[in-house]
């Protein structure tokens, strides 16, 4: 059964590593802030996919989990945890806030604040 809770079907394609599922998570005109990192934002859920494709390639075991949430309207605000395995064989962890809003039950903009986790 596929969920139509964004935060959910988010998570279920991340850990499919099925690039397009997560890209059709996101609208066609999607915007990406990223406020620690500015010149990473980007607009497109083409760029989605070619990033996930790349996260993929170096993390093929990924998964997400999403630790806490809240929802007001069409915004919601969730904290995620991702895991995989880097090409040295080292865990890659990377965990922080995620805040979006949705249009038609897919998501149409994030201010994204997840990083890496050093020294796990």
């Amino acid at each position: 059964m596929t969920t139509t809770d964004p935060i959910e079907r988010l998570r279920d394609a991340i850990n499919s590593h099925d690039p397009q599922r997560i890209a059709d998570c996101f609208t066609p005109d999607y915007r990406a802030e990223l406020p620690h990192r500015p010149a990473e934002s980007f607009t497109g859920s083409d760029r989605v996919h070619a990033n996930w494709v790349a996260v993929l390639a170096r993390l093929p075991d990924i998964r997400a989990e999403v630790l806490r949430r809240a929802a007001a309207g069409d915004e919601l605000w969730s904290e995620w945890e991702m895991v995989g395995t880097a090409p040295d064989g080292t865990q890659a962890v990377m965990r922080g806030p995620v805040i979006m809003a949705t249009r038609d039950g897919r998501i149409a903009w994030t201010r994204f604040y997840l990083s890496p986790v050093p020294g796990l």
